[in-house]
């Protein structure tokens, strides 16, 4: 599936929603989470494709994997986070939503402390007497 039809799979699916909502808002709801889903899995090739030339990338320039796997957690943290909040906004629930983009937040600087902490420790061996 191409872009031109993921459009136009969330057009037709944004058009029935705009439909639904006045009589029927638990379908409609229903309807946007089905779709976001299809659009998921259908992008989901795409993303296997980007993680692996990415793997490529690191392993050619011998990052560490700790790293590299870390930061491919927080990028995954991020955009679920993102993609949840952005799911419990559209059903009219902003404060939980919030408290979900906290939560990613969170879970990010948890993942990212021992990158941070390695960063520091090569900064110090650089400076004299450090």
């Amino acid at each position: 599936m191409d872009i031109i039809q993921v459009v136009s799979l969330g057009l037709i699916a944004a058009m029935l929603i705009i439909l639904l909502q006045e009589q029927k808002s638990s379908a409609a709801f229903l309807l946007l989470l089905f779709t976001v889903i299809i659009i998921f899995l259908t992008v989901l090739d795409q993303l296997t494709y980007v993680f692996t030339l990415l793997s490529y990338m690191a392993d050619q320039a011998q990052v560490e994997p700790m790293y590299f796997k870390t930061i491919l957690k927080i990028i995954g943290i991020a955009y679920i986070a993102e993609f949840g909040a952005q799911l419990i906004r559209d059903a009219g629930l902003n404060a939980l939503a919030s408290k979900v983009e906290l939560a990613g937040k969170l879970f990010i600087l948890m993942l990212a402390i021992p990158i941070v902490t390695a960063v520091i420790e090569t900064i110090l061996q650089f400076i004299p007497g450090g």
